[in-house]
């Protein structure tokens, strides 16, 4: 890594002896959760990792300069600073020059994960295509990265308000790798089934990691995408979800708003209406997410004989 990005020691220890590390994002600090509650989410995602033996490597800029993995007193300046930037990987330079503090999407927790030999990242649910992209061409960057970045992202698959359909055709197209997690069906976030297969399958983070062992010797540079449905009984209640989606657009629409704007705009609906329900579904997404991605990441960890002998 360039000196001019931080690999915190307890991380860089862990990469050199080829121990599981898992990445973390960011924004669900700064832009996700208010004081304390995400300060005291933050932590919790890192303690789950770690319960699972693996080592957390949360994300983000400081001052200017990217972290990959954060002190406790690090921590507590991100959440601590007012104003902090949501930082995209096309963001990235301008808050290094400018000294900015930021929490980092999926797509920049991605590229620094991956550019610091990190092999796994947990988060809740990724970017993709946005409704009516055929007229917008909006699309998630989280997309782009994931088709350059040899890392695999455990999520809760793709936002509901988004495009699932067209998500899944843009990843294809793209050659990313997409696994479901115990079922053939692909979940939406906060729904278990968004009414959508794949074609793999798998059922153990041992599979996953002899998948990615595979890529590795094809030399495929691309990510994989782990999608991990949560349980019916723990899922937002596919009705009231649809009706409050349905209401959100319409919200959307009547006030203009367009763009970036449109998915932070759809998901504060979401939560208000459900009194914040959607949000506790969420942090139970994520936590889902850091168990798995851990457990990944162990049994990446495990193959680590078996990769040397290949490159020998």
């Amino acid at each position: 890594m360039s000196q001019s990005v931080v690999v915190s020691e307890i991380v860089a220890r862990a990469l050199a002896a080829a121990k599981p590390v898992v990445a973390l994002e960011s924004t669900i600090i700064t832009h996700g959760l208010p004081r304390p509650e995400n300060l005291d989410a933050a932590r919790e995602f890192e303690r789950t990792v770690a319960e699972r033996g693996a080592v957390p490597a949360t994300i983000a800029m400081l001052d200017g300069v990217p972290h990959v993995g954060l002190e406790a007193d690090e921590l507590e300046h991100l959440v601590d600073t007012d104003g902090a930037l949501k930082l995209s990987v096309r963001d990235l330079p301008v808050a290094m020059a400018m000294g900015a503090t930021g929490g980092t999407t999926v797509a920049a927790t991605a590229l620094l994960a991956a550019r610091a030999g990190i092999r796994v990242f947990a988060t809740g649910g990724i970017g993709g295509v946005h409704r009516g992209a055929g007229e917008t061409f909006d699309e998630s960057a989280d997309l782009g990265i994931l088709a350059e970045c040899p890392i695999t992202v455990v999520s809760g698959g793709v936002k509901s308000i988004l495009d699932i359909g067209a998500t899944l055709e843009r990843l294809e197209t793209l050659s990313v790798t997409v696994l479901v997690f115990g079922t053939d069906r692909f979940p939406a976030f906060w729904l278990t089934d968004s009414g959508y297969t794949v074609d793999t399958p798998v059922s153990t983070p041992e599979e996953i990691a002899r998948i990615m062992h595979a890529a590795d010797a094809l030399r495929r540079t691309s990510g994989i995408l782990v999608a991990n449905p949560l349980p019916e009984a723990a899922q937002l209640d596919p009705a009231l979800h649809d009706r409050l989606l349905a209401d959100a657009l319409t919200a959307a629409e009547a006030a203009g708003v367009r763009g970036k704007d449109i998915t932070p705009f759809l998901l504060d609906y979401i939560h208000r209406h459900t009194e914040r329900t959607s949000v506790a579904v969420n942090l139970e997404i994520v936590r889902g997410n850091c168990r798995l991605g851990a457990d990944i990441a162990c049994a990446w960890s495990a193959l680590a004989p078996e990769r040397e002998r290949a490159v020998e």
